[in-house]
């Protein structure tokens, strides 16, 4: 006889992620007024999101981290963010699953700040 163990996810709570709620315009803002270094700051935070989303290391801090230097990097980020992060995030809100990796990719080259409202304002519904 064979004896599996399921672990039921429903009824847990969402301690583990952490708070990072703040209004898309004001990424917007911030990103306008620093010159872009506040973006340097928010990837930081949202992949700290993203990975206690995922329960697992999707992007790490020094991507992040460089993702606000390098354009390379940058759209290595915003792909790994819509293909991989943005998903769980997604399955953890019960909404429907969409891949924006190309939209994200498209905006991050040409208006990093715009691609940064659009995952702001996914990453808020965590906390609704």
């Amino acid at each position: 006889m064979e004896v599996t163990n399921q672990q039921e996810t429903w009824n847990q709570p969402n301690n583990n992620i952490p708070v990072f709620k703040v209004d898309p315009i004001m990424v917007l803002l911030l990103s306008f007024i620093t010159c872009g270094l506040y973006l340097i700051y928010w990837n930081i935070k949202v992949a700290e999101v993203i990975n206690a989303v995922s329960n697992r290391e999707v992007i790490s801090t020094p991507v992040a981290v460089f993702s606000g230097c390098c354009l390379p990097v940058n759209l290595y980020f915003y792909y790994v963010l819509g293909k991989d992060g943005l998903p769980n995030v997604y399955k953890r809100t019960g909404e429907l699953n969409k891949d924006q990796s190309t939209l994200l990719i498209i905006l991050g080259l040409f208006f990093p700040f715009a691609a940064a409202m659009i995952v702001q304002g996914d990453i808020n519904r965590l906390y609704n």
